[in-house]
């Protein structure tokens, strides 16, 4: 079975790197607040051209953290999409606000800005946009949008670490950039962890105090914050892979090409828009009939699975938020045509041709 993920052949390659990194913070009885995360937090915004960074325990509270630190709370409404992973909007719910979902472009899987503007109300204090699977939202559309309407942009580049528009990293057209460094992501630790990057002096200065238990100053607390703080250990490891990420996206976008090639003529394959560097942090198809292509795959020994079976709207969770007959028709259509195959750096030619060549294999 070649998996849709497989991470012990890129430790094996940067071992002797990461390991050092880890012994160091062991070494230093360091744990929390050190200085690996303070050069991290540095390394990482300057990578992404942006003047601040800051690390928190992981993807879902980045949102959460930047939602609280916008003032948004409950009787607020937040606009994200329905065909993510449920930390998006979960977020939101998490901050007291109410998520309310828009529908995507079918192409790229990410919002709609027309959507978007028919779901404004008075209640409503922004928008999240995500790069889903890596491919970059029309954030330059979803930004005018928001000043238009004098909404926040919050962008969750949670699947999307090195994605550009016209040469520009996501997470720095908004307010701020919400990033995970769950495991599997394209610039992934060795546990949970994420970071939000922005330019706004005031908006950090908040979100520092929302994350550190609403202080500035140790035990002077002029609000209610929480405690969620990137670990020493995670940010050592991740200053090693940030030098590699940039070569593992290019090889993602190799593997997607010739994904692309073999499949040709046999699924709709992912689309690229103009002035956009897609990372392919999942390599996502659209097929007819899709769970019998997926029990191929997976009968055949390849690791195919499908983000996502479910859209939010149509979640149990959010049942008491989503009106009765709700429906996003493109995300639904979507929903029921998706299916990824297995994307990570390390594939090798041979497993990209027994993929394409068993995929196409298939017979309707």
């Amino acid at each position: 079975m070649i998996p849709v993920l497989e991470l012990k052949t890129q430790y094996a390659a940067i071992q002797q790197e990461v390991e050092e990194a880890a012994l160091r913070v062991l070494r230093s009885t360091r744990y929390i607040l050190g200085p690996e995360v303070q050069a991290f937090e540095e390394e990482f915004a300057a990578w992404n051209g942006v003047s601040h960074a800051l690390g928190v325990g992981n993807g879902t509270d980045a949102i959460q953290t930047a939602v609280r630190a916008l003032g948004i709370g409950p009787g607020d409404e937040v606009i994200c999409p329905a065909h993510t992973f449920i930390a998006t909007a979960g977020a939101v719910a998490l901050a007291g606000a109410t998520p309310v979902f828009a529908d995507i472009d079918i192409d790229t899987f990410t919002l709609n800005p027309q959507s978007v503007e028919k779901a404004i109300t008075p209640k409503t204090k922004a928008i999240i946009a995500v790069h889903i699977y890596g491919h970059a939202a029309p954030v330059i559309e979803l930004k005018e949008i928001a000043d238009r309407h004098g909404l926040y942009l919050i962008e969750d580049c949670a699947q999307a670490t090195g994605c550009t528009v016209n040469g520009k990293h996501v997470g720095s057209f908004g307010i701020c950039g919400c990033f995970s460094f769950f495991p599997s992501k394209n610039l992934g630790g060795i546990g949970d962890g994420g970071m939000i990057i922005t330019n706004d002096d005031d908006f950090f200065e908040k979100a520092q105090m929302v994350h550190n238990h609403g202080s500035k100053v140790r035990y002077y607390h002029d609000m209610i914050g929480t405690n969620t703080r990137l670990d020493e250990i995670q940010a050592a490891v991740l200053r090693v892979k940030l030098k590699h990420v940039n070569a593992w996206n290019e090889r993602r976008r190799a593997i997607a090409a010739a994904y692309n090639k073999g499949l040709e003529g046999v699924a709709i394959t992912p689309v690229e828009r103009p002035n956009c560097y897609h990372v392919y942090h999942q390599y996502t198809v659209r097929v007819p009939e899709r769970d019998r292509w997926l029990k191929h795959l997976n009968d055949n020994g390849v690791g195919a699975v499908i983000y996502y079976p479910i859209e939010l709207h149509l979640q149990k969770a959010f049942a008491n938020t989503v009106p009765a007959g709700f429906s996003l028709p493109v995300s639904e259509k979507a929903m029921a045509e998706v299916l990824s195959l297995p994307m990570f750096p390390e594939l090798t030619e041979e497993q990209i041709t027994f993929i394409t060549d068993t995929f196409k294999q298939f017979k309707p």
